[in-house]
């Protein structure tokens, strides 16, 4: 069945968007790099269970606008779009959110500034453990780059660089990202020893058989959606820390006080960027609604696309219990 793309004026940019069933709203916002598509194993079970699922492609992504400047992919933007979608699609203004990767700072800081659109909110992959005391292009410049390590989002700084690594070869750039990060790719996959200066791609493996997860037909939409879009937009989402930190400060008094479930995989990455820091375990004080936070065996970075039924079992259950 083809999916039903719906197109949504919001906060002065049309996004496209997936959405399916009837009841209350259910918004579900993507990562990198990734698209409406990631959430294909969730949307129809989300509808069938009664609400209506909406996918969009966030502003940057497939068939959503692309506006030209970096400051266009701020938090305060990216949030605002959302809210603007919850406003246009729900009944009573007010909708659950769910993001992966980048999908959940945004679902996360979308709760925290505008509580008033979002009645609860699920983050994948990336937990919430607060508004940050430093930006975290800081962070990560003192943890990587200060020692001569190499770390993804401070190469993502530079505009043009990593734009033209991936899109010189779509196709293996994703299949490349996308494996190293995967509970299937074997430890050491991604390199920790990358010095500063090197590039995203370099030293990682483009398997000869990817995983179940992910396709031919999978693998041939993703590589389709960015070979029209380019990465201009998706990368500038990481070159926007300042403004986020900035933005973020208006709200450092607040704490997410909705129902929030998180959902992890105990081999994503993500959660191992600073070694000996749980930041799961840190997300209880900012988060007094927690009603959930699992880590899924053998899981990578890509939660809802490698292990679908057990996380449409832990969000079903989430959603029918608010």
């Amino acid at each position: 069945m083809l999916p039903n793309f719906v197109d949504i004026a919001t906060n002065g940019v049309r996004l496209r968007a997936v959405v399916e069933g009837r009841g209350p709203l259910v918004v579900l916002v993507h990562g990198f790099p990734e698209g409406w598509y990631s959430w294909r194993h969730q949307i129809g079970p989300i509808a069938a269970a009664g609400f209506t699922a909406c996918a969009i492609d966030v502003r940057g992504y497939g068939g959503s606008d692309k506006p030209p400047e970096v400051a266009d992919y701020s938090l305060a933007q990216i949030t605002a779009d959302v809210a603007g979608v919850v406003e246009q699609l729900s009944a009573d203004g007010t909708a659950v959110l769910v993001g992966h990767d980048w999908g959940a700072p945004i679902v996360w800081n979308t709760a925290l500034s505008r509580p008033d659109r979002v009645r609860a909110v699920a983050g994948l992959s990336v937990p919430w453990t607060g508004v940050p005391a430093a930006p975290l292009l800081d962070q990560f410049e003192a943890a990587f780059t200060a020692r001569g390590r190499f770390f993804y989002q401070v190469y993502f700084q530079d505009i043009g660089v990593a734009e033209a690594e991936l899109e010189a070869n779509v196709r293996a750039a994703l299949r490349k990202f996308y494996y190293a990060l995967s509970g299937d790719a074997p430890k050491g996959t991604w390199p920790n020893d990358k010095p500063h200066g090197a590039t995203l791609l370099d030293r990682l493996p483009d398997p000869a058989l990817f995983p179940a997860w992910l396709s031919r037909e999978d693998e041939d939409h993703f590589v389709a959606e960015f070979e029209a879009s380019g990465f201009y937009g998706p990368l500038n989402r990481y070159r926007n820390h300042a403004l986020d930190f900035a933005w973020q400060q208006g709200y450092k008094d607040r704490r997410i006080e909705q129902p929030a479930l998180y959902i992890g995989g105990d081999r994503d990455l993500a959660l191992k960027i600073f070694p000996g820091v749980d930041p799961v375990a840190l997300m209880a004080p900012h988060l007094p609604g927690l009603r959930g936070a699992h880590r899924l065996p053998g899981i990578g970075h890509w939660t809802q696309q490698e292990a679908p039924e057990p996380v449409n079992r832990l969000l079903l259950d989430w959603l029918n219990g608010l």
